[in-house]
């Protein structure tokens, strides 16, 4: 079949045949060229395909230049004017074999990887080795080795994450250094991130995992009120301290310095702190309970830092137990600004006091500065505790109370604190507005006074 031939059919006869609506030559068509429908597109042009490529197959036994080209045309109608030619396939193609002939070499399914930015580890990998200093793991951890290693023990099932194939798991020891190295330095995040050659927001999530932690699986082993045997053997610790009876605990109430909330600002306004260091301050408050030895048996964490210590007792656990009557026969010894009350005793704060209730007074002082002692040990230790953090406040408490349970491990296990790491404990005091709740409690107090004096155990350094 020739080009010149009247049998000849061009693409523009075909579809005038098949589709005279989209013909614009047609003098009655009133439909715009440029609008095709789409569905007699998709409908008919497979029709269409096959019968060209028909009649050009029957066409080939005859000599012409089409012998020389392709005898397979396909065209592809699409009601979208806009829509762009599909891309070649041969590089995907390409990746697939590749993946294909992996799989079937190996015999399994090829693993994908996360892409992680390359971070040094040289740091931490030289603290993690047997061979480094005690010393400078003491320095740097606030506690030894040993230590340490059963911290990691006791939180391995807690916090154990498990590989995947997109990356491998960071290690519990690694995970427990970072949150305890951050608590002891209180360093930004960005210099722990630095340190432990981890992303910052992984490490602000491995500090808040495990000292959730360590609230969940070591608090209760390590602060908890002791039991009757252990309650003797520090009422008789207190007693050959101070020669007072029935003394359980110390009762002290410190400050966390916060930065100032969105919401409730005033609540979190700590007047004293701001008057004394003309500095505007927001705090919380924390409420700790401790035997002879600092160590933590009760606490009391996260309200906000207006409220007095009077007022912070009222709204712990011990002052219901106190109110009960559970305390059986045990005093907790506070300061002159917690109410007397049963199971609360608390020094003279009346002015023209004798100088048997002054040397009462100097006994009391004496079991106070054991917790004072404690507290400052407490953030001498966790630096954390010193200045404003990140945290945010709903997750201070846990914070905090996964301190409080590292201190009492350290001192547990007698764990020297550095001389840098002193802190000095500022006290205000402030009065109760009700200073006595009972009567009881107020003859007790002067039993205690006389039993002082008459068993020579008043001695005041004051009348000396």
């Amino acid at each position: 079949m020739e080009i010149n031939s009247s049998s000849f059919l061009t693409l523009e006869d075909f579809s005038s045949l098949f589709f005279p609506e989209t013909n614009p030559t047609l003098p009655n068509s009133n439909i715009n060229p440029n609008k095709r429908r789409g569905n007699t597109f998709h409908t008919n042009h497979t029709a269409f395909n096959h019968l060209l490529n028909s009649i050009i197959h029957l066409d080939q036994q005859q000599p012409s230049f089409m012998d020389s080209q392709p005898n397979q045309f396909h065209f592809d109608f699409d009601s979208s004017p806009t829509k762009r030619p599909r891309r070649s396939t041969n590089n995907s193609t390409a990746f697939d074999d590749t993946n294909s002939a992996a799989t079937s070499s190996s015999g399994t399914a090829p693993q994908r990887r996360l892409w992680v930015k390359d971070r040094s580890k040289d740091w931490w990998e030289r603290c993690n080795h047997p061979d480094f200093p005690e010393s400078e793991f003491r320095r740097c951890f606030r506690m030894s080795k040993s230590t340490f290693d059963m911290i990691c023990q006791h939180l391995d099932s807690a916090v154990t994450k498990k590989n995947t194939m997109l990356r491998d798991a960071i290690p519990v020891r690694q995970r427990v250094a970072v949150c305890i190295w951050r608590l002891a330095t209180g360093d930004p995040l960005r210099e722990v991130s630095k340190r432990f050659g981890l992303g910052i927001s992984t490490c602000h999530k491995l500090v808040l995992e495990v000292c959730s932690a360590i609230k969940t699986v070591l608090m209760p082993k390590f602060l908890r009120w002791p039991d009757d045997a252990a309650m003797e053997k520090t009422k008789q610790e207190f007693e050959s301290l101070s020669g007072i009876p029935n003394v359980g605990g110390s009762m002290y109430t410190t400050h966390i310095p916060i930065i100032a909330p969105k919401s409730n600002v005033n609540a979190y306004f700590n007047k004293r702190h701001t008057e004394r260091n003309q500095k505007t301050c927001y705090s919380i408050t924390v409420q700790g309970v401790v035997d002879t030895k600092g160590v933590f048996s009760d606490v009391c964490i996260g309200w906000p830092g207006s409220l007095s210590d009077e007022q912070v007792l009222e709204k712990s656990a011990l002052y219901e137990r106190a109110s009960r009557g559970s305390l059986k026969d045990v005093w907790v010894v506070g300061n002159s600004g917690h109410p007397l009350m049963d199971g609360v005793l608390v020094p003279y704060t009346h002015q023209n006091l004798t100088w048997t209730q002054h040397a009462f007074n100097e006994k009391v002082g004496e079991i106070q500065g054991v917790a004072k002692e404690a507290f400052a040990r407490l953030k001498g230790r966790w630096s954390c505790l010193q200045k404003r953090t990140e945290v945010k406040l709903q997750d201070l408490p846990v914070l905090l109370g996964a301190c409080c349970v590292l201190h009492n491990i350290c001192q547990m296990t007698n764990q020297d604190m550095a001389p840098e790491c002193k802190f000095h404990i500022f006290h205000d005091d402030m009065l109760p507005e009700n200073a006595v709740r009972s009567n009881a409690a107020l003859q007790a107090r002067d039993h205690i006074a006389h039993y002082l004096l008459h068993h020579g155990r008043a001695a005041s350094a004051f009348f000396q």
